[in-house]
Formats: C-alpha cells, sequence, structure tokens
C-alpha cells in the first residue's frame, strides 16, 4: 500500500475530468473499504457537490476558511466510507476565506481518513498552487490533446516550486487508432503514466444522474479504468466486476493507443511534442 494518503488531482486546463476523476477515484475506494474524504478544493469555481448529487447546507469549506465554522461542520456523508467537503458558490463568501487555512484542514481530514482527494482548480493563482505543496503527491489529469498536454507541462513546473511531488498522469477520454502513444505522452512530460480513461459516454451521464461512474455504470469501460487506476495509485486491490470482460478489452485498447481530438481530428506525434517545447519555451 502506498505511503502517500492525501492526493491533490490536479490540471492546467479545465475541463478534462479532475472532478470525475476525484469523485471516482474516492468511491472506488470507499467501496474496498477505505475511509475516503473528497475536498473541493476549487474555491472559485466549485462543483464538486454537483457530481454526487449533494446539496450543502449553509456551511462549506468557504466557512471553515473564513474562520465561521469546523471542518466537521462542513463534512457531508455521500455513502459508506466516503464524505465530501464542498466549496460554497458565493462569491461574496469566496472573498472571505483564507487559503492558508487549507493546511490545518488537509491535516485534520488526514487524521480521520484513510484517503483525502483534493480537487484542485485550473490556473495558477495563489489558492491552486497552494494544494499542490500540501498534498503528499499530485495526480495529473490531462486529455491526449496538444493543449491540454502543454498545460499539464505548466502544472508540473507550478508543483516543482511549490514543493509538491507528482505521482504521475492521467489521460482521459482516450480513443482507439491515435498517432501518439499514451507512454510516450508521459515519457515527453517525464512523469509517470498511472492510466488512461477511455471515452464512455456513460461519464456525461454519470454526471446528470449526479451519481459517480464506478456506481452508475460499473461494467463499463471507464468505470473499470478507474478501478484499475485507484489501484495503480494506492496499491489497494479493486474488485472488477464481472461481466466486465468487453470493457476490459476497449480500455486495453484505448490504453495502448492514443486519441482523437473533440472536432475528430487525432493529435499527430508533431502536435504533441511541440505543445510540450512551447510550454518548457515559456516564460
Amino acid at each position: 500500500m502506498s505511503h502517500e494518503t492525501v492526493y491533490a488531482i490536479a490540471s492546467g486546463k479545465g475541463g478534462v475530468g479532475k472532478t470525475t476523476t476525484t469523485v471516482n477515484l474516492g468511491t472506488a475506494l470507499s467501496e474496498a473499504g477505505e475511509r475516503v474524504a473528497i475536498v473541493d478544493a476549487d474555491l472559485g469555481m466549485a462543483n464538486l457537490a454537483g457530481f454526487v448529487s449533494l446539496t450543502p447546507d449553509s456551511t462549506t469549506l468557504h466557512d471553515v476558511l473564513a474562520g465561521d465554522a469546523s471542518i466537521d461542520d462542513a463534512t457531508y456523508r455521500l455513502a459508506d466510507n466516503i464524505v465530501a467537503v464542498p466549496s460554497g458558490t458565493n462569491l461574496d463568501e469566496y472573498a472571505e476565506t483564507s487559503p492558508e487555512g487549507l493546511r490545518e484542514v488537509i491535516e485534520k481530514l488526514r487524521s480521520q481518513f484513510d484517503y483525502v482527494f483534493l480537487d484542485v482548480g485550473a490556473g495558477i493563482s495563489h489558492e491552486t498552487v497552494l494544494p499542490l505543496g500540501l498534498a503528499d503527491a499530485v495526480v495529473l489529469v490531462s486529455t491526449p490533446e496538444p493543449a491540454a498536454v502543454h498545460d499539464t507541462k505548466k502544472t508540473i513546473e507550478l508543483t516543482d516550486r511549490s514543493g509538491g511531488e507528482v505521482a504521475g498522469l492521467v489521460l482521459t477520454r482516450t480513443r482507439p487508432d491515435g498517432d501518439v502513444s499514451h507512454d510516450e505522452i508521459a515519457d515527453r512530460l517525464e512523469v509517470p503514466l498511472l492510466g488512461a480513461i477511455p471515452e464512455d459516454p456513460a461519464a456525461r451521464d454519470s454526471v446528470y444522474a449526479g451519481t459517480p461512474l464506478v456506481v452508475f455504470e460499473p461494467q463499463g469501460p471507464a468505470a473499470v479504468a478507474y478501478r484499475r487506476l485507484a489501484t495503480e495509485l494506492t496499491g489497494i486491490e479493486i474488485p472488477v466486476p464481472e461481466g466486465s470482460d468487453e470493457s476490459d478489452e476497449t480500455e486495453s485498447k484505448a490504453t495502448a493507443t492514443g486519441s482523437a481530438s473533440d472536432d475528430g481530428r487525432e493529435a499527430a506525434h508533431d502536435d504533441v511534442s511541440s505543445a510540450i517545447t512551447e510550454a518548457e519555451s515559456d516564460p
């Protein structure tokens, strides 16, 4: 089992599946009997609550960081072994928060749970960089597209500057028959490849349903991939539901190949390499 228990789930670009990864990693581990807390550390653009059908009352992480509530007051039970700490959506409350309080929040949760996952906001503001150094390790989430890969390189640099450690890379929305292998993207970024999550229509449906994908469509290819990711990250064996052989085959093919972009154009080798090179040369 990994000695790391607090993970920041981070990306330089929004919309790559960071919150989905946070929710499904946490849920998969909770189903295996681990005590898990998922935290919406995206203080300015909170959205974790909607992914798990949570409607928090007046107490959120904003209140904790403003000094008006305890972390226990902002912790909500989702199911057996898993809780969520949502952030608020009120901009006035956001203005009153002090991100430095995250350190105390994380240490309190660390003492209460086996694993803590921080859903970190995209970008380079102080509040998004801070969790990168407070977590035991950072899980990078990206699609294989050049723009997302470029921003992932920036997140790696921010993690290094904040004193954090990168656990590895998760590629989401992968498709077969691309030009660039996932291992090659990870190699170019000089980080381990933790896993690839294949494109799966059930992922979007699960968000609309407010139910984690590993519960909503447990035998689907993306759900199977998230369970394997949880095992790869923590060393804990996560049972794969019976009847998912076809899903496993689909995931295996997706992992061995690259991805098509949102407009149907395959991400070419030179595009990804150029994106990383550009990120390295940016001031």
